[in-house]
């Protein structure tokens, strides 16, 4: 059973009440003077104070999607090989493993409008052999006659640490907003895969190639897109790729695209911060190497390297966010031909209540920074100039998106670097 389950939240809490209740029953039994009396008396009390402690623990843990499982909290995932219920999607190669798929449903513009297709995956390396699951949004349009030879772009989606994918799914609902988003004209068809930055668990690698550890970096910026490319029908281009990211995923999403501008060309940061940590779930990242911790700090790369090519927007609150500060000074340091735009609320804390008022224009704006893939000419076409020009045809165009609110609280301000 789930550690996420509602039986299994049920089931601790129902422990702890009982504990109370056990307690009331026996506290008058239990106070005589002798020392076996007190030492019951304490033993009761431990005991009540830990049922509850794990009943808010699995509550809390449910809510915020921290540990989706027993193996994740255990860490035995690693070893274990994931059962595979419906085959390789087609062209695959092995690399990705469909367990299933479902409907995706929307309410705007119209309910009962065709909205995609939700698949859950496991997408293995092929370079670095790593495994992680996955969820893969295909837009209405990827089952469309008319698009049969059509590719399309692509949105990663990376959840915090130590996060599940799902949270993607049922917490900022990131499918059912892009397939609105879609219906609604505001951006063209995309395909989403969503995951979590925690390809190793229970270890925390802040998307860094660990030296002689896992290969986390790698992984996200050559095995998925590679993996993607051979089983569906996406981009392969920079121009096709951007990440959206919360938290740990924010940070992964804005580094990952300043370190492989040939990977991803835009990112979107919801709560991200700007340099790896470093504590007891993540180990050693760097093997004592000093360069590859700073090439890792996006600070030290604005003011020491060359700025990539890339789009990028950074999302926190002025109060409630520890990282607000740090924001700023990160949007000051931005220089060309990198481009940067900033939304920022009034109000919000580091949770998914703050993120689901981000997403709604986070990842439209993103979507909007990517190019649909050059389609094959269907007849022999006349050279038209540099090759990265015939990647930017729109498919299909879309409208820029309006903003969900015209207060400050949803305000976008873009930072174009002088």
């Amino acid at each position: 059973m789930e550690l996420t389950a509602a039986k299994v939240q049920v089931l601790f809490v129902a422990l702890a009440l009982g504990g109370l209740v056990a307690t009331v029953w026996l506290w008058p039994r239990l106070s005589g003077p002798s020392w076996r009396s007190i030492a019951a008396r304490a033993g009761v009390l431990v005991a009540d104070q830990t049922l509850l402690l794990l009943a808010v623990a699995v509550v809390l843990n449910a809510y915020f999607g921290f540990f989706g499982s027993w193996g994740d909290l255990l860490g035995t995932n690693a070893a274990e090989a994931p059962a595979i219920t419906a085959g390789t999607a087609a062209g695959g190669a092995g690399l990705v493993r469909v367990l299933g798929s479902r409907p995706v449903e929307v309410t705007r513009p119209k309910a009962g409008l065709p909205a995609g297709r939700l698949e859950q995956v496991t997408i293995t390396g092929a370079r670095t052999g790593l495994s992680s699951p996955a969820y893969v949004y295909l837009p209405p349009q990827y089952f469309d006659k008319k698009y049969a030879g059509r590719r399309f772009p692509v949105i990663l989606g990376l959840t915090g640490y130590p996060g599940d994918a799902e949270n993607l799914v049922t917490r900022l609902d990131l499918p059912t907003l892009t397939a609105t988003s879609i219906l609604t004209h505001e951006i063209g068809p995309a395909v989403l895969v969503l995951m979590r930055p925690t390809v190793a668990p229970p270890r925390d690698t802040e998307c860094v190639d660990v030296p002689g550890g896992p290969q986390v970096e790698t992984y996200f910026t050559s095995d998925v897109p590679r993996a993607m490319a051979a089983a569906f029908r996406v981009g392969t281009e920079a121009a096709n790729w951007g990440i959206l990211g919360e938290s740990t995923g924010g940070y992964c999403a804005l580094k990952l695209t300043m370190r492989h501008p040939e990977a991803f060309s835009a990112a979107a940061s919801l709560s991200g911060y700007f340099h790896a940590l470093t504590d007891m779930t993540t180990g050693d990242l760097f093997g004592g190497n000093r360069r590859l911790r700073d090439e890792n700090d996006l600070m030290w790369r604005l003011a020491h390297l060359p700025a990539p090519p890339v789009s990028v927007l950074v999302a926190s609150s002025r109060e409630g966010e520890s990282d607000y500060r740090a924001t700023m000074d990160f949007l000051a340091a931005v220089k060309a031909p990198m481009r940067a735009s900033s939304l920022i609320l009034p109000s919000g804390g580091h949770n998914f209540a703050t993120w689901s008022r981000e997403a709604p224009q986070a990842l439209p704006w993103l979507a909007q920074q990517l190019h649909a893939p050059a389609q094959p000419p269907s007849r022999p076409a006349i050279a038209q100039g540099p090759k990265h020009l015939a990647r930017e045809s729109p498919l299909p165009p879309a409208r820029r998106p309006r903003p969900a609110h015209h207060s400050p609280t949803h305000k976008v301000a873009k930072r174009r670097a002088r």
